[in-house]
């Protein structure tokens, strides 16, 4: 079993790497949410060092020795419990994990079938399937603070805090708005500007 590999990437494709690692070069499978954090990940001596999830494809006349790269174990115990739902697979699971893993907890314990339709693979039943089966044994995988959670989150603080300035200026208390904020972010928690989060503040005073 191979639980670990480092080595140099010699060659990257869309969805697998090839790493040498002194004389022998293995096909490391890399889902899309790691791939886009691996040259962060990669040290002075140009190496990258992965955790693996290792498994045998069967097929009629042979089985295929199968390695899939993640840069942590936590992201590998998601994958893991993402493969236990009915009609994902391994490689399925490779090509559905696009986006943050913390975002598809979340999204799974919210019940967001959405949000899991938008991945790639996964269709209506099949996130349905997914929170019937994982629904609330995700929740420590929402708690990763992964470089894409940390830019939205920041992306957020930023479109609260000009909102608050602009409502201070129309005279509402900082705790009121504080609160319509709040209250909005909530609702609408994809709003990427400020225009649109006041948008959505307008309309819930209105309904209110």
């Amino acid at each position: 079993m191979i639980s670990r590999i480092t080595g140099k990437i010699i060659e990257r494709n869309s969805n697998y790497l090839v790493l040498d690692i002194g004389n022998i070069c293995y096909e490391v499978l890399i889902p899309p949410t790691v791939m886009q954090r691996l040259d962060e990940n990669i040290n002075k001596n140009d190496l990258i060092s992965l955790i693996t999830y290792h498994y045998y494809q069967v097929e009629p006349s042979k089985s295929v020795p199968v390695l899939i790269g993640f840069l942590n174990a936590v992201e590998r115990d998601f994958f893991e419990v993402f493969i236990t739902v009915s009609g994902i697979g391994p490689r399925a699971a490779v090509k559905a994990l696009n986006k943050p893993i913390s975002e598809i907890a979340k999204a799974i314990d919210d019940q967001d079938v959405s949000f899991l339709k938008s991945l790639p693979g996964i269709g209506e039943q099949r996130a349905r399937e997914i929170v019937a089966k994982l629904q609330n044994k995700v929740g420590k995988f929402g708690l990763i603070q992964d470089a894409g959670r940390r830019k939205l989150d920041s992306k957020r603080s930023d479109i609260a805090q000009e909102a608050l300035s602009v409502l201070m200026q129309l005279e509402y208390k900082k705790s009121e708005a504080s609160v319509m904020i709040k209250k909005a972010l909530e609702s609408f928690p994809g709003v990427e500007t400020t225009e649109a989060l006041l948008n959505v503040v307008y309309k819930q005073k209105k309904v209110g």
